[in-house]
């Protein structure tokens, strides 16, 4: 089991930044890779960054170039800062652990972008 809990939403005015963390506990040795998924009321849950225990990234276009994930294996956290924040980037945002027992999620933390 792995558990994981979020932190760092909230609001900021567009243009503006904010940094997600993401802490795992439990079976942390089982993780290969964590990123952050994102969701808005009505519509599915979309990738947004993910990186690998060996520290490639991947991230969905509408986020290139705005938005940064780390991974700090020593305190098994895995962090998003956003940059440039578009209203269309509010959304829950979540912390997902894939691991060889299967995929976690967190509960989710609020990023609302509006002014």
């Amino acid at each position: 089991q792995v558990q994981l809990v979020e932190s760092g939403g909230g609001l900021v005015q567009p243009g503006g930044s904010l940094r997600l963390s993401c802490a795992a506990s439990g079976s942390i040795f089982s993780i290969n890779a964590m990123g952050w998924f994102r969701q808005t009321l009505g519509k599915q849950r979309e990738l947004v960054a993910t990186i690998t225990s060996g520290g490639s990234t991947n991230y969905a276009n509408s986020v290139k170039g705005r938005f940064t994930i780390s991974r700090d294996n020593a305190k098994n956290t895995v962090n998003l800062q956003m940059n440039s924040l578009e209203p269309e980037d509010t959304a829950v945002y979540y912390c997902n652990a894939a691991s060889t027992f299967g995929s976690y999620w967190g509960k989710g933390t609020l990023v609302t972008v509006s002014s």
